[in-house]
């Protein structure tokens, strides 16, 4: 059976309605998911709170950004930081993410009944 890829899911607004851990809890993280023999983790992913402020998104977005570097000094097998969807995509990019979650700008907004 192949390896399951994997991304550890960082709260790096600290969101209470958000799931993630906490920056200061990732490192811990991926020594525990590095041992595990069915997983292969291959980087950080993150939703921030929505903010329309280019310079702001930004600015969370740098955060994880550098917090990935920082881990890849040890890991560097750790190549995928995933964050921004349609409505931040540009400032992601920018901040270095190597995948966007485009939805609703493919698809549309939601139809909720």
């Amino acid at each position: 059976m192949a390896k399951l890829n994997v991304l550890i899911q960082v709260n790096i607004s600290q969101e209470a309605s958000k799931s993630g851990v906490a920056p200061e809890e990732v490192a811990g993280l991926v020594k525990q998911i590095i041992a595990l023999p069915n997983l292969n983790l291959r980087g950080l992913m993150a939703i921030p709170e929505i903010e329309d402020d280019f310079g702001k998104q930004l600015n969370v977005f740098t955060k994880m950004q550098k917090l990935l570097h920082s881990l890849q000094a040890d890991y560097p097998f750790m190549d995928t930081l995933s964050m921004g969807m349609s409505s931040d995509m540009q400032a992601a990019i920018v901040a270095g993410s190597t995948m966007v979650r485009i939805g609703t700008a493919i698809f549309g907004a939601r139809q909720y009944l």
